[in-house]
């Protein structure tokens, strides 16, 4: 970790392989500073992982990266300790927070951070961008919450990338709370929730069998994508409306 002035520099990195009996080992498991992943209770073949936030942040003018790869015949499965909590600061500037996932052929990867949330005079700009082999399995959970209980919400921004052998298959960018380009409240995006989420399945089964498009309730849609993959996108007017949703979604697909 380095800090200049009252900026944050912090970069953690997982790594899950294979460990010849049927399990996996975490060869590489290591962060800094607000990045603090810890190995928890394994569960069959997986690996399992919490991140725990070992400080506040991402506080103006931090930035933070995140590195995790699963090698070829690997299981992961990463959660989080708490919601990550955007704010302020002492500095100006745009806070930076950047995922980078890499999943190989052979391997599946369950990303189920908990919720993201952008309090009062924050600016975030956060990018998660995953790599997939072609028969890599991922299930990917993002949670954005535009400010606490009676708060009105910072500035945060949200890419969400995913590629698999190569190709793009989803490639969005979401904008919300001050200085964001209009209409991000209007009814063609949140119409007037605080809380927006979105979950990504990969399967190589889906590039023959694809799931239907439907409704997911009245606020909730699943896609599928042009590939072996699918995405469910949701809006609810707070945090755990949004988590509901989305939990009865994993249980059906996961």
């Amino acid at each position: 970790m380095t800090v200049t002035g009252v900026r944050v520099r912090a970069r953690a990195r997982i790594v899950a392989r294979a460990d010849g009996r049927g399990g996996t080992a975490l060869p590489v498991l290591d962060g800094e500073g607000p990045l603090a992943p810890r190995r928890t209770r394994s569960a069959g073949s997986w690996a399992k992982v919490v991140l725990v936030g070992a400080m506040s942040g991402p506080l103006g003018g931090d930035r933070f990266t995140l590195d995790a790869r699963v090698e070829e015949g690997a299981r992961l499965h990463v959660g989080s300790a708490a919601a990550t909590l955007a704010l302020p600061g002492q500095a100006k500037g745009e806070a930076r927070y950047d995922v980078r996932l890499d999943v190989a052929d052979g391997a599946e990867l369950h990303w189920l951070p908990e919720q993201l949330i952008s309090a009062d005079g924050s600016d975030l700009y956060v990018t998660t961008r995953a790599e997939l082999g072609a028969v890599a399995r991922l299930v990917l959970r993002e949670e954005q919450v535009l400010g606490r209980t009676g708060e009105q919400p910072g500035r945060l921004t949200s890419r969400l990338t995913v590629r698999v052998a190569g190709r793009t298959v989803l490639d969005q960018e979401l904008s919300c709370g001050p200085g964001a380009p209009g209409g991000w409240d209007g009814p063609a995006v949140l119409a007037g929730h605080r809380a927006v989420g979105q979950m990504v399945f990969v399967r190589p089964e889906f590039a023959t069998e694809p799931p239907p498009a439907r409704m997911l309730g009245e606020y909730a849609a699943l896609v599928p994508l042009a590939g072996p993959a699918a995405l469910v996108s949701a809006v609810a007017p707070d945090a755990l409306s949004l988590r509901r949703t989305l939990d009865q979604v994993l249980s059906a697909l996961a």
